[in-house]
């Protein structure tokens, strides 16, 4: 079973794994730098937050 690249679904490549060149993988780094990649938490659970 071949892997597919998470960004644009072309056959990864073993160099790039899980992705199939350095511009997906460099368009993922991207996402996490900004924030677009998010684990959702309970509201109120931010750092220092006190109830």
């Amino acid at each position: 079973m071949k892997v597919k690249c998470p960004i644009c679904g072309k056959p990864a490549v073993q160099e790039f794994r899980p992705f199939c060149s350095k511009r997906c993988a460099d368009v993922d780094l991207h996402r996490w730098l900004g924030g677009s990649y998010v684990i959702p938490g309970m509201e109120g659970e931010a750092e220092g937050e006190e109830e």
